[in-house]
């Protein structure tokens, strides 16, 4: 029954990673919680087995991704040249931060942040209707706060990624793609952060990799990757501002219950 979850799950993040240019972490990391509850995992460890193996399965997700926006001319791999070495080095600070946190703390944060995005995605408007080139210096100081909040969250960084390079006048679209590739070098440096952690071995569960739950990441990737490239046509033709205030009211309610549960 938990491989079908985790299946189920990888379907639901995969289209969610084409769609929007999110890693699908902001649906991982909230069902995965959810799902080692019930099996009895410590909570001092489930949040952060959580988001390990979030980012650890963005790792593969995102190359369908990548290559179907890129196909469809939609990367602007200056934009992605300039602001990828900033994510790295976030990545690999907010992965830190996050072991050292309690578990709980990390859930209230994460709830909050759900929260935000939430209503980020009902309210905000975008207005990337040109074809704008921020100024590197600006993207590379962004990078780093991105990699950062999306190591310690679990997530692809296109929830932030994607309205920043809207807001400073790229195309909707090609800031989907170009948020899109950005989730790559974020999952890199988490996945060798939460990867190479060591968990007290009273906590310790079977079938791990530091922080990262093989049996979830698998069952996560198999299906992830052919409906991250669906998702992706799908970006292309749907009614794109509709599924995102469907998708808001989803992270709305998810990330209500986290903070309501930890305050």
């Amino acid at each position: 029954m938990d491989y079908l979850l985790y299946l189920g799950l990888g379907a639901v993040a995969g289209l969610i990673s084409g769609l929007f240019g999110l890693g699908g972490g902001v649906v991982i990391v909230p069902i995965l919680i959810l799902s080692f509850e019930l099996q009895g995992m410590a909570p001092e460890i489930s949040t952060h087995v959580a988001i390990g193996t979030s980012l650890a399965t963005i790792l593969v997700t995102s190359l369908s991704s990548i290559y179907t926006h890129h196909h469809k001319q939609a990367v602007r791999w200056d934009l992605v040249k300039s602001i990828a070495p900033g994510i790295v080095i976030g990545a690999l600070i907010g992965g830190i931060v996050a072991l050292s946190l309690n578990g709980r703390l990390l859930q209230l944060l994460f709830g909050g942040f759900l929260v935000t995005i939430a209503l980020q995605m009902l309210v905000y408007k975008s207005a990337g209707k040109g074809n704008a080139t921020p100024k590197p210096l600006m993207l590379g100081i962004a990078g780093t706060g991105i990699g950062g909040l999306s190591t310690l969250f679990g997530i692809g960084g296109g929830s932030l990624t994607a309205p920043l390079l809207t807001f400073n006048g790229v195309k909707i679209h090609h800031a989907v793609g170009t948020a899109a590739v950005c989730g790559f070098p974020i999952a890199l440096a988490a996945t060798l952060v939460y990867g190479s952690a060591t968990i007290p071995v009273a906590y310790l569960p079977e079938s791990t990799l530091g922080y990262i739950f093989l049996p979830a990441w698998l069952g996560i990737v198999i299906v992830s990757t052919p409906c991250a490239r669906l998702g992706a046509l799908l970006a292309h033709r749907a009614n794109a501002l509709l599924l995102q205030k469907l998708f808001g009211i989803v992270l709305l309610l998810l990330g209500g219950r986290f903070v309501w549960l930890n305050l």
